[in-house]
């Protein structure tokens, strides 16, 4: 997606006759967004990629909603939530709208099974586990911290080294997640002063095709409903792609984040963007260099947007009682800050090391029960002193 990639055998233009050794042709598939009127690729399959012996309907839930939560700061451990399962059915939805949903997993099996999202880009954070991302594309190595942006559509397996302890933070967009225009020149090239470069960005490598007539299980997610189908070919066939949209990787050791002489506001941590929710990221980095600096956020209140924050790994300056793999959600029209203690703490400290996800979006966001089952109760008065 963030620039052009050319991988495998092509013919030199598009949508002509693609022959192999035999006279029989590839098949072309013109994999478009919005239409086509925005970036696209060209995939070559060995067969026609709509071979489907059999279309049935499939359960699975992902956590009902709290229909009568109260709007307030919330922190959870999403480890409580933790369930069984594969990449994709050990999800838990933990907040949702009309924009995005965000699911935490404990992944502990592997699966057969191709999964393809047909509705929404995925943002898989990669919190514990090392492994492969397999796509119609190629293979994608999977680190430990690994952002894996996987656009709508794409058929893939997600398959990790060892199962005992995988653990993903999932953003599920309803609109293109894209790198920041303000972060990109008016060709494309991402600029000097960005965080981050195309020389951070890992894509897939192709490998032989795998010309395969069988009974292949694709699982197709459309919204919240699931499918199965059953192909009468298995998907990884391309002899070759070009263009824009593919799966990709980004780990979030190598965002390089800016510093200011007095503290600078989250949306300065942006990592993605999309319709209505940016992505921001916190990571280790000098603090605030005014010598009356204040480097723990001041008391705001998100009157436009929802804050989600998922704890990696570290020490936050502004919160207490924080692990790994903890959430806080700080909603619309409420205050939050610093807790008592924390402000005078971090006066005169000149480094943090922290790492965390943060989801803002400019629409209200509703809670599941995995939220009550998971919650602190008493987190709201975390900021009451003795």
């Amino acid at each position: 997606m963030p620039f052009y990639v050319k991988q495998g055998q092509i013919p030199h233009k598009r949508h002509i006759a693609f022959a192999k050794e035999n006279g029989e042709l590839y098949r072309e598939e013109l994999f478009s967004t919005h239409g086509f009127s925005n970036i696209y690729s060209n995939k070559y399959h060995h067969n026609m990629p709509t071979k489907a012996l059999e279309v049935a309907p499939m359960s699975l839930s992902h956590g009902a909603t709290w229909v009568d939560s109260l709007v307030q700061n919330y922190k959870l451990d999403s480890r409580l939530a933790d369930g069984e399962g594969n990449f994709f059915s050990a999800r838990n939805k933990i907040f949702f709208n009309s924009d995005v949903a965000l699911y935490t997993a404990k992944v502990t099996a592997d699966t057969n099974e191709f999964y393809r999202n047909a509705y929404a880009d995925e943002v898989v954070f990669v919190h514990e586990g090392n492994g492969v991302l397999l796509s119609e594309y190629g293979e994608l190595e999977v680190k430990k911290w690994d952002y894996l942006v996987i656009p709508r559509g794409t058929t893939y397996q997600l398959k990790f080294n060892d199962y005992s302890n995988v653990r993903l933070f999932v953003i599920e967009s309803f609109t293109m997640v894209e790198i920041p225009k303000h972060f990109r020149n008016e060709y494309g090239q991402l600029l000097e002063s960005a965080p981050y470069c195309e020389r951070d960005i890992r894509v897939p490598e192709l490998k032989d095709a795998v010309v395969e007539r069988g009974n292949f299980p694709l699982v197709c997610k459309f919204g919240d409903k699931y499918q199965l189908t059953q192909l009468e070919w298995h998907p990884f066939d391309l002899v070759g792609w070009d263009g824009f949209v593919y799966p990709w990787a980004f780990n979030i050791t190598e965002y390089a984040p800016r510093v200011g002489k007095i503290h600078l506001p989250p949306s300065d941590h942006l990592l993605f963007v999309a319709r209505n929710f940016v992505i921001c990221n916190f990571v280790p980095r000098p603090y605030d260099f005014h010598p009356q600096a204040i480097p723990a956020p001041y008391y705001h209140n998100n009157i436009d947007s929802d804050e989600v924050l998922y704890y990696v790994d570290g020490d936050f300056m502004s919160r207490t009682g924080i692990e790994a793999g903890y959430i806080t959600l700080h909603q619309k029209g409420v205050a939050h800050g610093p807790q008592p203690g924390r402000t005078e703490a971090s006066i005169g400290k000149k480094d943090t090391y922290e790492y965390a996800v943060m989801v803002d979006t400019f629409a209200p966001l509703q809670l599941t029960e995995h939220v009550k089952n998971c919650m602190a109760p008493d987190y709201n008065r975390s900021w009451l002193e003795d």
